[in-house]
């Protein structure tokens, strides 16, 4: 990847270098954070943040999708781009809790119910 976000993380030293779990917790969030980057969306610095604390394990997953959403529940300040980093967020943090799950299989009938699951509720209007 050529544009790297300089708040981005470096997945893949945890990955080489990590403890088991670490490295698969890293390749959750380079996995959720890639896909974000394809729909063209930039994660936000703060996402970058509370995914090292899980990573690192000061906090589960759960907590972690939890802080990010307190955190644009609180924002006051309307940044330009807000929506598109709350959105890249949001669903980053819902596909790394889904990729974690131990029961986690990709199948044709999980396929209908991952999409309803990752952008249920980011917004008002879904």
């Amino acid at each position: 990847m050529t544009n790297k976000n300089p708040f981005e993380i470096d997945f893949d030293s945890y990955i080489r270098q990590g403890e088991p779990c670490k490295k698969e917790k890293s390749i959750a969030w380079a996995i959720a954070t890639g896909l974000q980057q394809v729909d063209g969306l930039t994660p936000s610095k703060y996402l970058y943040e509370t995914a090292k604390r899980n990573i690192e394990g000061e906090i589960s997953i759960a907590e972690a999708k939890n802080v990010i959403d307190s955190y644009y529940e609180s924002k006051s300040v309307s940044a330009e781009n807000v929506e598109d980093t709350e959105e890249s967020d949001k669903v980053s943090a819902r596909i790394t809790e889904i990729l974690s799950e131990k029961s986690f299989t990709f199948s044709p009938n999980q396929l209908l119910l991952i999409h309803k699951k990752l952008v249920y509720g980011v917004f008002n209007k879904i």
